[in-house]
């Protein structure tokens, strides 16, 4: 009896010891991937990604920090703006209004909105899918101007179009926002509670929306502008005005976790919320995205062709501080979701260089370096000198990094923005010093100078501008409404 006994409690402790060895042993891709995470985490990388292949997760973390002033972690649980991914969701909730057989994708907007301009009346569902509707980019001044939902649509269908429907493609977000609100005409429900209802709970995605969800207890990662100005979070601001802008509703801004979006990407992928066939619809190249590009517009993603041959079904999302990229290769069986909450350019591309780390064992990933305008910001956040210095002293200290104008024409033009105008001056007459023949850059100093009331000096910067670019357009309005005054 208590050899038997022995020898169990010696089984138990050998399968534990194996279960441990098991979990210690990772693969040395995932291992290089985590060690470039790491390597980047330190220069300054903010935000989560996660990996999985044949419906098991090998990679899920995150990196950086939610709120720095609260030294809190980002992690996989925590809420990130997804931004223009959102544009799936109102994709597959026509497609699942269309499975309920409430609508046709080749029906017309005329269908749905009374009073619809002659230019517009044929402009069909499939049409606002794949961006070939002819809509501009953008109505109103923000993601959070509230315009009156009548007055919205009113400006959205009077608006001009910039092509004859279906000639072409043009990235729009008014043309997703209409999507939205037919999907509140045909359901009778708000957009957002359509989705929770049909989309969400059914994939087991409890933290996913715009207000609906209870994040009470939820880590929400407020957005940090080149990794240093706190904007806080656009939850706030929805729930400070009790409603979500017609400026973003449809088109971005949804709010998610990664443990979230990996849900959706197995529902999608299982056709758990959506058919097979309409999956296939969901997911198929329809029309090329702009000329001499490889990649083509399907309804709320884009397709790619990979270096495999295979089929990569992908979409970003960015308000300029959160960014978000989902990468779905069917016939690897693998996905890679990646967020991050304090954008800069060079980490824009950490999801490709973890899919050419995962398909290239070979492959050494690009070097994620401090970004040189999160540099400047972090030295100018907490500058207390003369201003008449910081010129020269931004010049000597960062000269080698100063290699474009753009860098100073952000750092002037983001001062500006923020009403600091002898701040954005320093910058402006810095880069005009460095780079004399960039005429961008003149009109940018002109643009300050305006701000401040000093007609004269503006109009003095905008015509070195035009002299330098006589095709420089702002510069040739404002010197013409200069005159006027």
């Amino acid at each position: 009896m208590k050899t038997t006994i022995a020898k169990a409690v010696l089984c138990i402790l050998f399968m534990n010891i194996l279960g441990a060895c098991s979990q210690n042993t990772q693969d040395p891709t995932i291992a290089k991937i985590k060690e470039y995470l790491k390597q980047s985490e330190q220069k300054g990388l903010s935000g989560a990604l996660l990996i999985a292949k044949d419906g098991k997760i090998l990679l899920s973390e995150g990196f950086g920090y939610s709120d720095k002033s609260k030294k809190i972690k980002n992690t996989p649980t925590t809420v990130f703006d997804v931004g223009s991914v959102s544009k799936q969701f109102t994709a597959a909730a026509i497609l699942k209004l269309e499975e309920q057989g409430k609508l046709k994708v080749e029906n017309l907007i005329s269908t749905y909105f009374n009073n619809v301009p002659k230019d517009k009346q044929d402009i069909s569902i499939h049409q606002l899918l794949i961006h070939t509707a002819g809509f501009v980019h953008d109505v109103g001044e923000s993601d959070f101007d509230q315009i009156p939902t009548k007055e919205y649509f009113k400006r959205a269908l009077n608006s001009t179009l910039l092509f004859t429907p279906g000639k072409k493609f043009e990235y729009t977000n008014v043309g997703y926002s209409i999507l939205a609100r037919i999907i509140e005409l045909v359901s009778g429900q708000t957009y957002e509670s359509y989705l929770q209802e049909h989309l969400f709970k059914p994939s087991g995605m409890n933290y996913t929306g715009y207000l609906i969800p209870n994040w009470s207890d939820m880590n929400i990662a407020n957005g940090y502008t080149y990794n240093v100005i706190d904007k806080g979070t656009s939850i706030d601001i929805h729930k400070k005005s009790g409603e979500v802008s017609w400026c973003l509703k449809g088109n971005g801004g949804i709010q998610s976790t990664q443990e979230d979006m990996y849900k959706w990407y197995q529902a999608l992928s299982s056709n758990t919320i959506l058919s097979k066939k309409s999956v296939a619809k969901l997911t198929t190249p329809y029309i090329l995205e702009y000329e001499g590009e490889t990649s083509y517009y399907a309804y709320g993603w884009a397709i790619y062709k990979t270096s495999r041959k295979t089929k990569m079904i992908a979409h970003d999302g960015s308000d300029g501080t959160f960014y978000y990229d989902f990468k779905w290769y069917p016939k690897e069986k693998l996905t890679i979701l990646y967020a991050t909450n304090a954008l800069t350019r060079n980490i824009q591309d950490v999801a490709w260089e973890v899919d050419k780390m995962l398909f290239d064992t070979d492959y050494t990933p690009k070097k994620v370096e401090v970004y040189m305008i999160t540099k400047l910001l972090q030295y100018t956040e907490n500058y207390t000198g003369s201003l008449e210095e910081l010129g020269e002293i931004i010049k000597e200290k960062f000269k080698k990094g100063l290699y474009h104008p753009y860098y100073l024409n952000r750092m002037c033009g983001m001062h500006m923005r923020k009403n600091q105008l002898e701040k954005a001056l320093v910058f402006g007459h810095l880069n005009v010093e460095l780079f004399p023949k960039n005429a961008n850059n003149w009109d940018t100093l002109g643009e300050v100078y305006y701000k401040k009331g000093d007609r004269s000096k503006a109009l003095e910067y905008y015509q070195k501008a035009l002299r330098l670019d006589p095709d420089m357009e702002t510069s040739k309005q404002m010197i013409q409404k200069i005159n006027q005054l």
